[in-house]
């Protein structure tokens, strides 16, 4: 930052403050250190970890999450970080579709290099060196008269001023709320839901269930469900007792029965997936009839929300606010480009902020950032949420390209 002050000393560049702490915010401050931008990181859970773990595909936004971290870091860590941590990543893997009622290979798409990633031990490593705050839940927003600055403000009562303000914090984004009102902020719910069930099994059920493929499965059955199953954590590779699998069926669900269910027990969530896996092939409906009726499950009713949409465009102060990740752009997980997406808005955002202390002007640093965003975030967001219902619609899966030509693949 260029000038002095009256007595001499260069001004205290004020920090950016980032709110939220998942994978998208800490990328972005990890960023932002590395470029030697200060920032402050404000998460509203007390503790690092909540209550949930997932699991991440991590593809074309590898190169940008590598640049975020300091040199040499991402190639040292990344094997670590991933579901199975002993499989090493392979340049091109296959992602193999099965027919739901028979098994039968409808497609395989191959690509790479493909990374699962561990939510949490993403997140452990993306929160090295930073400087976080927990139990901060934003409230409201204020901006000063000058145009110089943004406060945050807390329910705890406290504050900070920064020179931006990002909301990076999730999909039911408290800082979108803030800034388009809650009608306009709020979520939007799809008539499209899934129940996942994390779950160990015997040795021997452990190795037949992998023996499909050591990572993950899809699969789209012609009673217009779909499935995926998959390697969540493998820390024994000599001990298949210790491995948890993910797996999921997902099914088209009206917005009425999402609301008279949603007080349902995670026992019946498990009866029900037992049902709709009871019609597929293995290895969702063996994975299922081993699982204890007594597991838990994480119920999910899908979501999106458009950033492109005329209504959703908010007012960035002259570039004193800004959203990324899942806070502009939440979007159904089945193509898997959340997290990529997310990375390179942080990646994106940490280049504006280095051009913008360089010509200092940071209202149209962050107009050109955001158009960018929304349009590719936008795209994403519209292209999942058909993709999402394609994948619920037999007839419409018998006739995408993707299907088609991984069909003549295979006859080939």
């Amino acid at each position: 930052m260029a000038g002095g002050s009256p007595n001499g000393r260069v001004p205290r560049q004020l920090p950016v403050l980032i709110i939220g702490s998942g994978s998208t915010g800490l990328a972005l401050a990890q960023g932002l250190r590395k470029a030697g931008i200060p920032c402050t990181v404000f998460e509203k859970n007390v503790h690092h970890h909540g209550e949930r773990d997932w699991n991440m595909g991590l593809h074309w936004g590898a190169p940008t999450l590598k640049s975020l971290l300091p040199d040499g870091q991402f190639d040292e860590k990344v094997q670590s970080l991933q579901v199975d941590p002993h499989v090493p990543t392979k340049d091109l893997d296959d992602l193999i579709w099965l027919k739901g009622d028979t098994g039968e290979r409808l497609a395989t798409i191959t690509f790479g290099p493909f990374y699962r990633l561990r939510r949490s031990k993403l997140r452990d490593l993306l929160s090295q060196d930073l400087d976080i705050q927990y139990g901060k839940h934003l409230q409201d927003i204020t901006y000063a008269e000058d145009g110089q600055s943004v406060t945050a403000q807390f329910t705890d009562g406290s504050t900070a001023t920064g020179s931006l303000l990002v909301g990076a914090d999730g999909a039911r984004s408290t800082t979108r709320s803030l800034l388009l009102g809650p009608k306009l902020g709020a979520i939007n719910h799809i008539p499209y839901c899934a129940t996942f069930i994390q779950q160990r099994f015997t040795s021997e059920q452990a190795l037949y269930l992998r023996s499909f493929h050591p990572l993950f499965l899809a699969s789209a059955h012609p009673n217009n469900t779909f499935a995926f199953f998959g390697m969540h954590d493998a820390p024994d590779p000599n001990d298949p007792s210790s491995w948890t699998f993910f797996f999921y069926v997902s099914w088209r669900s009206s917005l009425e029965e999402q609301e008279a269910t949603k007080h349902w027990t995670d026992a019946q969530r498990v009866k029900q997936q037992k049902e709709l896996a009871n019609h597929f092939c293995d290895p969702w409906k063996s994975a299922l009839e081993w699982t204890p009726d007594d597991a838990s499950a994480w119920y999910l009713g899908l979501t999106d929300w458009d950033p492109g949409a005329d209504e959703h465009r908010w007012d960035n102060h002259n570039g004193l606010v800004t959203l990324v990740g899942d806070a502009c752009h939440p979007m159904t997980y089945q193509r898997g480009q959340g997290l990529n997406h997310s990375v390179t808005d942080a990646g994106k955002l940490r280049d504006a902020l280095i051009k913008i202390q360089e010509n200092g002007d940071q209202a149209e640093g962050i107009r050109d950032f955001e158009e960018e965003m929304i349009k590719r975030g936008g795209t994403e967001v519209r292209d999942g949420t058909a993709n999402t219902g394609m994948l619920h619609d037999w007839e419409r899966i018998k006739e995408s390209p993707l299907f088609k030509k991984g069909m003549r693949k295979n006859d080939a």
